[in-house]
């Protein structure tokens, strides 16, 4: 490993050293089996529902459409972080320039944020189903689905573009030893050792735009989802209802809760340990693919039934 760049005010690089987790370096050849493993597991489980959903016509329905978009949404941020995390785990190789860690930044961000904006999405088509299930493919219709889908991705491209050029403009004086093992934003941030208030500005910008928008009305549908599930009679109507629900609370919970987690310890955790950091970036970037075709899997009867028929095919075929 590469000694880390001392600061130096007359100084400027090209490169960054990225970090596994610190204080286990020794390690590191092991803790790639898991990563390896998460990373089958979140290819394999969002292909197996993107296979069944495009192959099933039964499932070109909104609902499963959208799904089709969140776990492109997690297989393209996975995608993005797995040369990295494996050419450090793996190969040992910590360096990165300065370019290529912008490039990756910039599609970690922009996937996150369409996997924010398509959450939101997801949750207004349940208060749909459950609010006017008549009318429901009526008003979600599919070029309404695919226009939105399209909105959702040049959003993000247009909202990320201007921070890798704002940061390309900054020098970068001091150390260059990053947090975790890809470039995030919230850490290249504290790098340079010029002005950085319009990347503060513009960065606080997105999150309130896009993370922090996109959570206040998801609460918001879910308002109105909860007063129209109390406005059914019976309880078994109620009970349905909010079934439809369970599998979008939990990607819900599984994206939001890390990703708070991450934002606390950036603000307020400077004093603790780097490994917290690192557990806390991994548990935000891993944790949401990795669980969520579990869960549709298991909760959704549909996507259960496709993926049982789908390999059912392939033993007949053998």
């Amino acid at each position: 490993m590469r000694t880390p760049i001392l600061p130096n005010a007359n100084a400027s690089f090209s490169t960054f050293l990225l970090t596994g987790f610190p204080g286990l370096e020794a390690e590191h050849i092991w803790i790639s089996i898991p990563f390896c493993l998460i990373y089958v597991i979140i290819f394999l489980g969002n292909g197996t529902i993107l296979h069944v959903i495009k192959t099933d016509p039964a499932l070109h329905q909104p609902m499963y459409l959208f799904l089709a978009m969140l776990a492109l949404a997690e297989v393209g941020v996975s995608a993005s972080t797995l040369p990295t995390v494996l050419g450090i785990f793996l190969f040992g190789i910590t360096e990165i320039s300065f370019d290529a860690c912008l490039f990756q930044m910039f599609f970690i961000h922009s996937f996150s944020i369409l996997e924010s904006a398509v959450l939101l999405a997801m949750s207004v088509d349940r208060f749909v189903a459950i609010y006017n299930p008549l009318r429901y493919t009526a008003i979600l219709t599919l070029p309404r689905i695919f226009g939105t889908g399209t909105i959702m991705g040049l959003k993000s491209i247009i909202l990320m573009a201007p921070l890798p050029m704002l940061l390309r403009h900054l020098p970068f004086c001091g150390h260059n030893v990053l947090s975790h093992s890809y470039c995030l934003h919230p850490n290249l941030i504290h790098l340079p050792c010029g002005d950085i208030s319009v990347n503060n500005i513009y960065g606080l910008f997105i999150v309130t735009s896009t993370f922090g928008l996109d959570s206040l009305l998801i609460v918001v549908s879910y308002g109105l989802i909860l007063h129209t599930v109390l406005s059914i009679t019976t309880g078994e109507g109620r009970r349905k209802a909010l079934n439809t629900c369970g599998s979008h609370i939990c990607a819900v919970l599984a994206y939001y809760v890390p990703m708070i987690g991450l934002s606390m310890v950036h603000r307020f955790g400077l004093h603790m340990s780097p490994l917290v950091h690192a557990m806390m970036a991994n548990a935000y970037l891993f944790f949401p693919p990795v669980i969520n075709p579990i869960v549709y899997s298991i909760k959704t009867k549909e996507i259960h039934h496709g993926i049982v028929r789908m390999f059912s095919q392939k033993r007949a075929r053998l």
